[in-house]
């Protein structure tokens, strides 16, 4: 059974620790939440499943993260591999300057797959895995860039679906959208998460309440609480985790 694992995790920017002695755990076929005040450690710890802070100078880490009990920092896996596994959705959309189709057949392509017949059905399945078909159906040459904020968000999650990844990363993926656009992205996650496992920054504490089954709440680098979503925000065991949620710390 798929799981996605932290334990004793430290990580370091030089002499700066930024995340200390985590240990995590998310089922599948659930959506995580991860809240905070801003730098407290939510996206850096995001970013541990798929080694994005690899690309950061002076980083150093302790401890394990498995996925699927797979060690995701041993010396012999191959990142692009892991990456094929661990779907990312950026705060911003990020469409790459391509048709709708394209974009959604990249990883399918990147990965080495010809068959056109496979690929027409992918991307069609993961359009309308996210509710976009019905609106660009008739547009699939078009450029992903002529699409709104929220048609681009949602074209970057089906881009992030084609390649049924085991895990699904998203950082605070309506944080640049309107309430419309933003409301619709919710609605998918939670529909999401009967063919995927998701973890999602926010901070919004509402967005966390409404989509996620679990909470993890983080202040200073460290992992406060974390439990059922619903406990944390009626009856949070920590002091600190209270004081977050009712607004009286930021």
């Amino acid at each position: 059974m798929f799981k996605a694992q932290a334990t004793d995790l430290n990580l370091f920017y030089g002499d700066f620790q930024a995340l200390k002695g985590i240990n995590f755990t998310v089922m599948p076929n659930t959506v995580t939440a991860l809240i905070g005040p801003s730098g407290c450690g939510k996206s850096t710890f995001l970013r541990l499943f798929n080694r994005m802070n690899d690309l950061i100078e002076n980083v150093k880490i302790e401890g394990t993260v498995l996925l699927d009990g797979d060690d995701v920092y041993r010396k012999d896996l191959a990142v692009d591999e892991l990456r094929k596994r661990v779907g990312m959705v950026f705060q911003k959309p990020t469409p790459f300057p391509k048709t709708i189709y394209e974009n959604v057949a990249y990883g399918l392509r990147v990965n080495g797959e010809k068959d056109k017949q496979l690929i027409d059905h992918v991307v069609e399945t993961s359009i309308k895995r996210v509710a976009l078909w019905d609106e660009v159906k008739d547009k699939l040459k078009r450029s992903a860039m002529a699409l709104s904020g929220g048609q681009q968000q949602r074209l970057c999650i089906a881009r992030a679906l084609a390649v049924e990844p085991a895990l699904v990363l998203m950082d605070e993926p309506t944080s640049a959208l309107d309430p419309i656009s933003s409301a619709a992205i919710e609605e998918l996650i939670y529909q999401l998460k009967e063919n995927f496992t998701i973890i999602i920054v926010t901070h919004n504490m509402q967005q966390a309440g409404r989509v996620s089954d679990k909470t993890a709440y983080f202040y200073l680098g460290e992992l406060v609480e974390f439990d059922d979503t619903r406990t944390i925000f009626t009856n949070p065991k920590d002091v600190k985790t209270q004081n977050y949620i009712t607004g009286r710390m930021g």
